[in-house]
Parts: C-alpha cells; sequence; structure tokens
C-alpha cells in the first residue's frame, strides 16, 4: 500500500512540475529555423535597437530597447519569427516612466536650488 501510495504521489508531482515549467521554450526542429538576419530584420521593423542576441531555450533571444528607449528582451520562434515572449527590462525601476530625458538635455527647475540654471561649481580647499 506505501508503495502504491509514493507512486501516486510521485506521478502527480511530476504532472505538477510539467505544468508548472517554462511554456514559452521553442520546439521547432533546426532544419526548420529561419537564418538569423531575418530575425534581425524583424527586430530593425519594430524599431529596436539590437544590443545581444543569442539562443535561449531553442528560441531566438534579443535583449536591446524598444523604440520608446525601453530596455526589452524579446524571445522569437526560429521557424516562424512571432514573438513567444517580450518583457520590459526596467518597468520596476523607473516607475512608469516611459521615455526620460536623456542626460545633459533637460533644464534643472527654476526652483532656487539650482540657481541660475548653470552646473554646481565646485571648490577644493
Amino acid at each position: 500500500m506505501k508503495s502504491t501510495l509514493t507512486t501516486v504521489s510521485l506521478v502527480a508531482l511530476l504532472a505538477a512540475g510539467a505544468a508548472l515549467a517554462d511554456d514559452d521554450d521553442c520546439t521547432a526542429p533546426r532544419d526548420t529555423w529561419q537564418p538569423r538576419e531575418a530575425a534581425m530584420q524583424i527586430a530593425q521593423q519594430n524599431g529596436w535597437t539590437v544590443q545581444d542576441f543569442e539562443i535561449d531555450d531553442g528560441c531566438y533571444e534579443i535583449e536591446g530597447r524598444d523604440s520608446d528607449g525601453r530596455e526589452i528582451e524579446v524571445k522569437l520562434d526560429p521557424a516562424t519569427l512571432q514573438v513567444v515572449e517580450m518583457e520590459y527590462e526596467d518597468d520596476d525601476e523607473r516607475s512608469g516612466i516611459r521615455n526620460p530625458a536623456p542626460a545633459g538635455t533637460a533644464q534643472p527647475p527654476q526652483n532656487g536650488l539650482f540657481g541660475n540654471g548653470a552646473p554646481p561649481k565646485v571648490q577644493v580647499n
């Protein structure tokens, strides 16, 4: 009885583990994959700036920035070039700010803290 219960428990755990496993893995056979250049064209068409291109879990993985400047990680099915998963890497860090001004392009506020808007000068004694 104990061995039957153990076997049933083990089978149930294995089934649950399979259900919780990553389902975004690409399973297309290697001979059906489109060339990397085609994936790069998809990135260009979407306005993505590619910083890293690699193969992960059988998918093409592109890391870079979208047309709004947000960091992205995109997984493409290498056979169909369809987006399997797309994550915005910095959503939590930027508190919803989508496209802040690049450093040095925004003027400081005129609130007295920054004086006339000129950068601060450091004096070393």
